[in-house]
């Protein structure tokens, strides 16, 4: 194989003028969420506290394509489209049939695919005239993601980010902090949310769940600050998928087309944006790709939790959302993989895991990192924890493959770097690093929990 073939790139003209919306196609199958007082569906205008019209808007669209603005597009151009590798060093190392190809999010300046949903959602806010905005992150992604763009349409930024990722990464917080984006460790003693966390939980670790209650808090407290979410509802999944359709384009170049698409989820933002593309062409009965999401076996949502309606924060100040959920007051183990330490998955990836047109795989931490570590090996590029999970199960997949003897094309998504993580990677070497068990019985708590709407789809 020539040098020429493992770089599948697209000029700049080539990227995509509009984002897709898989909602237009899977219709009638999708519930609403409710408002939480009323559990009844929720309108645009119960939603406007948190966010301008237009992400509302495409919230609830059911256009199969909406234009992305050239504002947006001219900000995108500074690293998009990105590239498209063929991995022929790791399926060397593998000696596997399978061809191997992953989409590079880590050329854009906050060195994840987050940017593709920040710069959109702080555009529409400023066309707004919103002056602040309110966040969470995890494991800073997406709070560097947004402090990004932010900061280029002036706009100020708080961020509450989870207290475990808070000490673990401290250069996701200066990156933050250069981008003028303000953060803090939560729980704080910023919001009331965070107070009452602190007051029966001194030592939480944080959750996602927690982060989210406080910044909703400070949005709807103060008229002048909108919240902005990084995954899981359909406008930031819409957003995304700017990854799959550059991707559908660089293998019609490559003369290929993808048997497996892999990508990790914590909320479902970087699985959809990879996939959601290509599944429409299942849903159109036009191919009959596999899809993969692949979860912390210690917040395992898609593979143990339970379908129904919950609440997206922890204090149950969002709408009821309709997703695979382990409960909204579940506290996931301090994993290194922060972005994907969320106890629910978003309503399109739930609907189409109940469809069964989406399989999920539940890994645990030492496999995901060595999966990382062989890839940065082969492939020269350290991936973040997250998407060290897509990699652990693009390998399970390639042995497969030697295994049958079967030749295979896999896609993933290879979401983020992971050079602001290397005190997780010197952790792994140490021999520091353990798998956490998820407590099976911890689902029981789920019962007792506000609104526990037990769920089937129509």
């Amino acid at each position: 194989m020539n040098n020429t073939n493992r770089s599948i790139l697209l000029q700049a003209s080539e990227m995509p003028d509009k984002w897709y919306n898989i909602a237009a196609d899977l219709g009638g199958k999708m519930l609403p969420p409710l408002h939480p007082g009323t559990l009844k569906p929720i309108d645009g205008a119960s939603m406007s506290a948190l966010f301008p019209d237009e992400l509302i808007k495409q919230e609830m669209s059911g256009e199969r394509f909406i234009s992305i603005p050239d504002a947006v597009k001219e900000l995108y151009s500074m690293f998009r489209p990105s590239p498209l590798y063929r991995a022929v060093n790791l399926e060397k190392m593998l000696g596997t049939p399978a061809k191997i190809y992953y989409k590079y999010e880590g050329v854009s300046p906050a060195g994840s695919h987050k940017t593709n949903t920040a710069i959109p959602q702080a555009y529409y806010n400023k066309m707004e005239g919103v002056k602040k905005i309110a966040t969470e992150t995890g494991a800073g992604q997406w709070g560097s993601a947004l402090s990004f763009a932010c900061n280029h349409f002036g706009i100020d930024l708080q961020v509450f980010m989870v207290k475990v990722s808070y000490d673990q990464k401290p250069y996701r917080k200066m990156l933050m902090n250069l981008w003028n984006g303000k953060v803090l460790a939560s729980p704080s003693n910023t919001t009331q949310a965070g107070r009452d966390i602190l007051a029966k939980y001194p030592d939480s670790p944080g959750s996602l769940g927690i982060a989210i209650s406080e910044a909703i808090e400070m949005a709807v407290s103060d008229p002048k600050t909108k919240y902005s979410l990084g995954s899981v509802l359909n406008h930031v999944l819409l957003h995304q998928t700017i990854i799959g359709l550059e991707a559908e384009k660089q293998f019609e170049k490559a003369g290929d087309y993808p048997d497996i698409v892999i990508g990790c989820l914590g909320g479902g933002s970087n699985f959809a944006g990879i996939s959601f593309p290509f599944v429409r062409h299942n849903l159109d009965g036009k191919k009959k790709t596999r899809f993969i999401a692949v979860e912390p076996s210690s917040c395992p949502k898609l593979t143990k939790g339970l379908f129904r309606y919950d609440f997206g924060d922890v204090a149950g100040m969002t709408p009821l959302l309709p997703m695979y959920t382990l409960g909204h007051e579940f506290i996931p183990p301090g994993i290194h993989a922060g972005g994907l330490r969320y106890h629910g998955a978003s309503p399109l990836v739930s609907a189409l895991v109940q469809e069964g047109i989406v399989e999920a795989q539940a890994i645990d931490q030492l496999e995901c990192f060595e999966a990382g570590l062989k890839f940065a090996q082969a492939e020269g590029i350290l991936p973040a924890p997250e998407t060290s999970h897509a990699i652990a199960s693009t390998i399970r997949e390639a042995l497969k493959a030697k295994a049958e003897n079967t030749p295979k094309t896999i896609l993933f998504n290879l979401s983020g770097h992971g050079y602001f993580d290397m005190y997780a990677y010197q952790q792994y070497l140490d021999g520091k690093l353990t798998n956490f068990v998820f407590d099976d019985s911890s689902l029981v708590e789920i019962e007792n929990q506000t609104h526990p709407i037990e769920l089937a789809f129509r």
